[in-house]
């Protein structure tokens, strides 16, 4: 697929699914801008790998934060004429009974898994409206479509994604806009080695910490990669997906079907 000219902006990809979604698209010769924290160079050089030496834009806006994300798309219009391609994956998680949910988690959760959707949505709308293209494609998650106990705000974020996904497909409906969500079950990243380490904490062998996480809910007893994610991005960028509008993709092993 040939996305020249094209500018892509991923929130929170300098790892995890967010940076093998960057890879996916830097193949495809759109200009990628990264965001995130942690190991940035080896983010740009990962990219860079992918794109024949053209080095990815990079804001590092804490996405908790309004304003940092109002100067991010104001940096991605000053430097690359606006948003073509707007990918929000960036997220966190805590785990812990609703009643003992720390506030502040549960805020800093809202913020970054849900807020921070809704505005770069809005400020990237108006270039995609104003050219007759564009493309929303928003990383929320299972957990978007189905709960799991001690993940209040994590679901509650990622359902609200996909109602949101839902209202910004239907008004852009008559347009060559479209606004879709891929909801990834278990993918080997960062936050998901976090839940592994703790039932290696709580007792439980390596091997079978992963195994049971997995088997617990993943029927394929198989992660997702950050690269099937991509692909599926890619697809919903095509003119095949023109008509894919307002749906939840999920990308699961078969956990929805259950």
């Amino acid at each position: 697929m040939n996305l020249h000219g094209k500018t892509v902006l991923i929130t929170g990809s300098t790892s995890g699914i967010g940076l093998g979604i960057a890879q996916v698209f830097a193949q495809t010769g759109a200009k990628i801008i990264l965001n995130g924290f942690g190991d940035i160079e080896m983010a740009k050089a990962a990219v860079t790998q992918k794109q024949n030496g053209n080095i990815p834009g990079y804001h590092n806006a804490d996405l908790s934060d309004e304003k940092q994300i109002i100067d991010m798309m104001h940096y991605a219009d000053k430097e690359f004429g606006g948003v073509d391609i707007l990918i929000n994956n960036a997220g966190i998680q805590h785990v812990s009974p609703t009643e003992s949910f720390p506030v502040d988690k549960w805020n800093a959760i809202i913020a970054i898994n849900l807020s921070s959707v809704f505005h770069t949505t809005r400020l990237a709308l108006p270039n995609m409206l104003k050219h007759n293209w564009g493309r929303i494609i928003n990383i929320a998650s299972v957990h978007g479509l189905v709960a799991s106990k001690n993940k209040s705000a994590y679901v509650a974020a990622k359902h609200g994604v996909i109602g949101l996904t839902k209202s910004v497909a239907l008004e852009t409906a008559r347009t060559n806009v479209t606004c879709n969500a891929i909801c990834p079950g278990w993918v080997l990243t960062p936050l998901v080695q976090q839940q592994i380490d703790k039932r290696i904490a709580d007792g439980a062998k390596p091997e079978a910490a992963l195994k049971d996480l997995l088997e617990e809910k993943q029927p394929s007893s198989q992660f997702v990669t950050p690269q099937q994610l991509g692909e599926l991005a890619l697809f919903l960028c095509s003119d095949s997906a023109t008509q894919v509008r307002g749906v939840a993709w999920n990308m699961d092993g078969g956990w929805v079907a259950q």
